[in-house]
């Protein structure tokens, strides 16, 4: 059965039968014809047919007919007119303008749109889905704010008991009031970004279509509007009210509140500029070094060891084959714990921007606060992996179907579920099914790299969740499988990846391609990774519970 995602390849028929596969293409009439229909299409004496095979016509140009000579196609551009011409054209209309082939305007025409396409796809169009996410963020968060303000008059409003009970639900309303203003504001915010994101997504997929068509017509036809994108929806900044109650004087009861500040709600204009190459391709660099260096050695006490988190330079979190999470030093002194319901392991821990502790397990994510265990998020039908805390705090979580055929990486911002990434653009599973570990973290230029150890491959998609590529270890190694376990990236955006079997680090950069190997630190069986501010790389090897501190970079 396929999958409900998969739809089977259309077969091209014949233009004329409508039933038969296309075998051959009339080049004047610009026609798909089966081998049978060939002969009732050549039967019009009326024109000068030129039938050729379909294979062949793929990779000929669809030349434009010419407007005023129906006979004729138009193989060559006028330049001064800006337009595409015939040669009968050449010595009437356009005598003496400056002509060229216009295979030469196509190829010119052709990379400007790839170039386009390429800055709305990667660039243009992940900034406005942040923006889209940010405001619903800001909206979600609101209420809170606004509570907080509510249960200020409130209070205040119970010392003045029912005497000023009027005064109290007039400011409530008037809180109201700018609450409703705000979140009209926002909404409006989103309504811009929402129709520029349907103006993106028309124009991507024309401007795909024109590619994909290699239309003479359509494509010198085309005009940028990539410009006008750049020019982001305005950023709406509204400074919350806040109440500043006075001293209680039953001779003036309604001054007692104070005054709540205006609500202030401006806008911030936004321009997408593009990079130069120099600047794109030049972040500060940290060389990685020809040899890197073992620094610390840490003993866990585990059977076996998973996973590894930083919370300091100096201090990691780590789990392994029970249901103790640990807080050691690099002397591998045990600063604090946390335990786990009997029989319920944790599969694998983080630690969020704030310095919280954040663990999977057989069903739930939670979050430690004070050695006290949160449960996030229950899941149904699904269940939980591994787990990344992201520079904008969210959590990324990978999970696998309670039938083990499914597999996705699902964002949480809070509590929130706010994007699922499971296919690709063809409707195809991005990673492998079943609950085979599936490491992730996000790199700095907010891709997302997740370690698939049954399918062998580090896959990244973008912050949208379009995948950019695989990485199925170095060519060159034909004979060796690639394992991959754990997973980190580092403040140059290299990828890092745990080659469990065959004992070292892949090192790949954002694009993945091969970098070097970590693989002379005596490495055991590379388990879980991440790396801490300073990018020391620190690596757990599952079958001798050590964590080693590896400095590779400068």
């Amino acid at each position: 059965m396929l999958h409900p995602r998969r739809s089977a390849q259309a077969v091209l028929l014949c233009d004329l039968c409508e039933t038969v596969p296309l075998q051959r293409h009339c080049e004047l009439c610009n026609i798909n014809l089966c081998k049978t229909c060939v002969g009732e299409h050549l039967s019009d004496s009326s024109k000068k047919h030129n039938v050729v095979s379909f294979s062949y016509k793929k990779s000929t140009p669809n030349y434009t007919k010419c407007k005023k000579h129906a006979d004729k196609h138009c193989e060559l551009y006028c330049k001064k007119c800006d337009i595409p011409v015939c040669c009968t054209c050449i010595s009437k209309q356009h005598k003496g303008h400056n002509l060229c082939d216009i295979l030469e305007i196509l190829s010119s025409k052709t990379e400007t749109l790839q170039k386009d396409l390429e800055e709305l796809e990667i660039r243009i169009y992940p900034r406005y889905e942040k923006m889209a996410f940010d405001v619903q963020t800001e909206k979600a968060e609101l209420q809170a704010s606004y509570g907080k303000l509510t249960t200020a008059v409130d209070q205040h409003g119970d010392v003045l008991h029912r005497a000023i009970t009027a005064i109290v639900n007039q400011r409530k309303s008037d809180i109201e009031e700018m609450k409703n203003n705000h979140m009209a504001a926002l909404d409006k915010n989103t309504y811009q970004i929402t129709q520029r994101i349907t103006e993106l997504r028309k124009i991507i997929e024309d401007l795909k279509k024109i590619l994909n068509t290699k239309d003479v017509s359509l494509t010198s036809a085309y005009k940028s509007r990539n410009g006008q994108f750049r020019h982001l929806p305005p950023k709406i900044h509204i400074t919350l009210p806040n109440s500043s109650p006075s001293k209680i004087n039953k001779y003036q009861l309604s001054n007692m509140f104070g005054c709540l500040s205006p609500l202030s709600i401006t806008t911030e204009e936004q321009v997408y500029t593009i990079m130069s190459p120099e600047a794109v391709s030049s972040p500060p660099v940290k060389p990685l070094l020809d040899e890197p260096r073992l620094t610390a050695t840490i003993d866990t006490g585990y059977n076996t060891l998973f996973s590894v988190s930083c919370l300091s330079e100096n201090q990691v979190w780590t789990c392994g084959n029970d249901e103790i999470m640990k807080l050691l030093n690099l002397q591998g002194k045990l600063l604090t714990s946390v335990q786990t319901e009997p029989g319920n392991e944790p599969e694998d821990i983080a630690v969020t921007r704030d310095g919280y502790l954040v663990y999977t397990d057989t069903n739930t994510v939670n979050l430690v606060k004070n050695k006290q265990i949160q449960t996030m998020m229950r899941l149904q039908g699904w269940r939980p992996l591994n787990v990344c805390s992201t520079s904008s705090d969210d959590l990324l979580v990978t999970m696998f179907s309670d039938d083990r055929k499914q597999s996705k990486v699902v964002r949480y911002s809070g509590s929130t579920e706010t994007q699922t990434i499971q296919f690709d653009d063809q409707g195809s599973p991005l990673y492998s099914s079943g609950s085979y570990y599936k490491y992730i973290s996000e790199n700095k230029n907010l891709d997302i790299c997740v370690a698939d150890n049954e399918a062998k491959a580090v896959v990244v998609v973008n912050q949208s969740g379009k995948l950019r590529f695989r990485y199925t270890g170095h060519p060159s190694n034909t004979n060796e499988s690639f394992t991959p376990r754990g997973i980190t990236t580092d403040s140059q955006s290299h990828i890092l990846t745990a080659d469990f079997r065959n004992h070292r680090i892949h090192i790949l950069d954002q694009d993945g391609q091969f970098l070097r190997y970590i693989q002379n630190c005596d490495l055991r069986r590379p388990y879980g990774l991440c790396v801490d501010i300073r990018d020391n790389l620190f690596v757990t090897e599952w079958n001798t519970a050590k964590v080693k501190k590896i400095k590779y970079t400068l």
